[in-house]
């Protein structure tokens, strides 16, 4: 059956369209050569290193494991990006993580890189490999470990080793994740030691390469605790393991053989439980992906119309608007991406002409703002998608709530609590992607990290904070200024610009999607021109988890 086709009215020859592609192109080949720069890992002598004992880098692992002609989706990989300087950094943390097909099966990979610190694990190491996981728990994604790893980086042990969130999670997840009956497979293709050796021995499959090594302690802190002399391969070699201890499941003399392997096994593993979801047979959009890059604007003062975004991300450029007259900062709307049914939440950046509430009189609502009748539509929008199981997509473009005395006899706060209660509540898996700003609470209501999304992806446009730069900056400045008049001190304007510059510079830095990255506040930072194909992903890894919970919201303040 036909659906709405959502119509253009986009003029690709318009200088505010070529001025809006310049900028868009320029950011993302800056964030692409910055992508390339970090997937060099320890940099050229590592990988000389890694080679020279007869081992493949994690990439080149990844590359060799993965079906022909397939992609490796890569998530993390601007984890612990400008962190650990003083330790000379850690490049995308020190590991590999993403998606994959291998034997035709959606598998999640995490592989260390050896050649960042022996594979190491930084504190963001560990809360890196406990974010894959997660995913592959939230959607049953089976997963495979590529282990090359010194074990927990020292000099900074007491930020991995302790916390719910540090290097013991792992292993709990291992046992979690074997408990649900996700398959587990892991090679050991290097140094695998301490509390590391914890994880292999927790998988479904253990395979391991000649040359490596699996044990508590190694030969010199054998040696020191109990005064014994062993060889490395004697302690706790592959040959050792596969005929002595019974340990290993697959002694492999090499990479190649072991990714052999690994494809041979996860060919034999049996189909999932059908997607309870809706999905066909795809259709492309009806307008070109890369016309986004001319239509969005990160200008906060511009305004454009997040239709046309949608219309070059879903299947056949078809779009069911829900309540297309009211609440109109926020579209709501059914669709399809990649043959998948979703429900989409999308903030509108056009400014609105609508009547206020209860009255004849006119009012400009602003783009980007979430207002009482938004809010409520949004909130009644999700309670039907999880009725009808119908995950979600989440496109942010948000300065927040609406202030002022007539929001706020509005009801704003309580309509922003309905939106709020139902996304956190929501039981159909959600997608939420940051396309330019994502600030305060309506971060939250359009379901920011905290609220369980099972992927979340940044633009490079994206801006991530409580509030904007300007609007922080000046907060900050005043604050500041105040402390210093109470400490009998006078500032002239000079001066008072310096500090406004400064606080804003900083705050700034904090608001960059690579910061966010960083610290695993995003999943990836993609190319808004693969918006589609990353929402496609990500649909398909979540229909791998068959089962929805029963939907309940508590109470809701009517």
């Amino acid at each position: 059956m036909a659906g709405s086709v959502l119509k253009t009215n986009v003029n690709t020859k318009s200088p505010e369209f070529e001025k809006n592609s310049r900028r868009m192109i320029d950011l993302v080949t800056q964030f692409k050569n910055e992508e390339e720069q970090i997937r060099q890992g320890g940099g050229a002598k590592a990988i000389e290193s890694q080679h020279k004992k007869g081992r493949l880098t994690a990439r080149e692992r990844i590359a060799k494991l993965i079906d022909p002609g397939s992609q490796f989706f890569e998530l993390g990989g601007f984890a612990a990006y400008e962190m650990y300087e003083e330790w000379g950094g850690a490049p995308s943390a020190g590991t590999v993580t993403g998606l994959a097909r291998v034997s035709g099966r959606t598998f999640m990979i995490i592989a260390n890189d050896a050649t960042v610190k022996a594979g190491a694990f930084f504190p963001m190491t560990a809360k890196k490999v406990i974010r894959a996981q997660n995913i592959a728990i939230e959607n049953h994604i089976p997963t495979i470990y590529l282990v090359d790893s010194a074990g927990i980086f020292l000099p900074l042990q007491e930020d991995v080793f302790p916390d719910t969130d540090d290097f013991g999670r792992v292993f709990r997840n291992n046992a979690v994740m074997s408990a649900m009956g996700i398959p587990q497979l892991a090679a050991i293709m290097g140094m695998c030691v301490a509390g590391g050796a914890y994880l292999p021995v927790m998988c479904d499959h253990i395979l391991m390469t000649e040359g490596s090594g699996l044990f508590l302690a190694g030969p010199a802190l054998v040696q020191a605790a109990i005064g014994q002399k062993t060889s490395a391969e004697d302690l706790g070699g592959a040959k050792m393991h596969a005929q002595i201890s019974g340990t290993v499941d697959f002694r492999e003399p090499d990479d190649d053989a072991c990714i052999a392997r690994i494809r041979a096994l996860a060919d034999k593993m049996g189909a999932a439980n059908p997607a309870p979801f809706s999905h066909v047979t795809s259709r492309p959009p009806a307008h070109s992906a890369e016309e986004i890059y001319g239509i969005f604007s990160g200008d906060p003062a511009k305004q454009y119309d997040m239709r046309e975004i949608i219309a070059r991300i879903v299947d056949a450029s078809e779009f069911e608007e829900y309540r297309a007259e009211y609440g109109e900062t926020v579209l709501c709307g059914y669709a399809r991406v990649g043959g998948w049914a979703v429900g989409i939440v999308a903030n509108q950046k056009k400014h609105v002409q609508t009547l206020a509430r209860g009255s004849d009189q006119k009012r400009l609502e602003f783009g980007g703002v979430i207002y009482t009748e938004s809010a409520e539509k949004a909130a009644r929008f999700i309670l039907d998608c999880n009725q009808n199981r119908v995950p979600l997509i989440f496109l942010h473009d948000v300065n927040g709530f609406m202030v002022g005395k007539d929001a706020e006899w509005s009801g704003i706060i309580r309509g922003g609590a309905k939106m709020v209660n139902a996304v956190a509540n929501s039981v159909v898996p959600k997608i939420a992607v940051i396309c330019g700003g994502s600030f305060g609470a309506g971060h939250y209501a359009m379901c920011g990290k905290a609220y369980d999304p099972r992927f979340i992806f940044a633009w490079p446009t994206a801006r991530y904070a409580v509030m904007s730069g300007d609007a922080a900056a000046g907060t900050l400045v005043e604050i500041k200024l105040k402390q210093l008049e109470r400490e009998g001190k006078k500032v002239d304007e000079k001066a008072r610009k310096e500090l406004y510059e400064s606080v804003r510079a900083t705050y700034e830095h904090q608001t960059d999607p690579r910061y966010a990255a960083a610290r695993l506040w995003v999943d990836a930072i993609i190319d808004p021109a693969h918006t589609r194909e990353a929402l496609i992903q990500a649909l398909e890894a979540a229909a791998l988890n068959p089962e929805i919970a029963e939907f309940k919201t508590g109470v809701l303040q009517t």
